[in-house]
């Protein structure tokens, strides 16, 4: 199982990296669960990431108080009012567009409802 552990470590870690540069794209989400994946397969790359300037801080306040900062927030709303704007703009489909106003209000409401790490 840790060759499967890791090899899905990875590839979390991939894209919460992609995720820095694409604003559609969640970083955090997958920041965690690339440590919850790296802490069943190699304590090694567990450690380093904890420990790493950037997502070290993100993942020890989601372990330690189940916070997000507001840092962190402000970015989600930010990145989800853009890809809404983009839908409308583009003119996506009103049931798509319907379907990402549901999916992102339910995600909206998860991360401004989670305490605030600053």
């Amino acid at each position: 199982m840790r060759p499967l552990w890791f090899a899905l470590g990875s590839a979390s870690l991939g894209l919460g990296i992609i995720g820095i540069f694409l604003p559609l794209l969640p970083t955090t989400p997958f920041v965690l669960a690339s440590a919850f994946f790296f802490s069943r397969s190699s304590p090694a790359v567990h450690d380093w990431l904890l420990a790493h300037r950037t997502f070290g801080p993100a993942i020890r306040d989601w372990r330690e108080r189940r916070a997000i900062s507001r840092r962190g927030k402000t970015a989600a709303a930010i990145a989800m009012a853009a890809a809404l704007l983009i839908s409308f703009a583009t003119g996506v489909g009103w049931t798509v567009i319907a379907v990402q106003v549901v999916v992102m209000a339910g995600a909206l409401t998860f991360v401004l409802t989670r305490a605030t790490a600053d």
